[in-house]
């Protein structure tokens, strides 16, 4: 009776482990594709808002932006790349560059600017 407990057990659990990978894959594409299409929110933003940022480095500045926002920053940047830019993007995309992380990620990638 106890090895079939056991058994049991070790079935249930490999069970666990694949639904708990198959989220986590899920969870990863969700976020990859928020991300791709926060990009272009961020790309508009720079562009219009940021003059001081010279065209070659827009893709830089915005990959950094996309990789330092946060999943709730990133929600509120993909809904812009549909529904439009606001201030509330804008002000979205000036909070993630003034991050030190935001700003590290610029100085390794775009050091001629900064």
């Amino acid at each position: 009776m106890i090895r079939v407990l056991v058994i049991c057990a070790a079935v249930a659990l490999t069970g666990c482990a694949q639904f708990e990978s198959a989220s986590n894959k899920v969870t990863a594409v969700a976020d990859s594709t928020g991300r791709r299409a926060a990009a272009s929110a961020v790309t508009e933003v720079i562009a219009i808002n940021f003059p001081q940022v010279p065209k070659p480095l827009i893709e830089t500045f915005t990959n950094c932006v996309i990789e330092n926002a946060q999943a709730v920053e990133v929600r509120e940047l993909a809904k812009a790349s549909v529904v439009g830019v606001d201030d509330l993007t804008v002000a979205t995309v000036r909070a993630v560059l003034a991050r030190p992380a935001t700003q590290s990620c610029l100085r390794e990638r775009a050091p001629i600017t900064l």
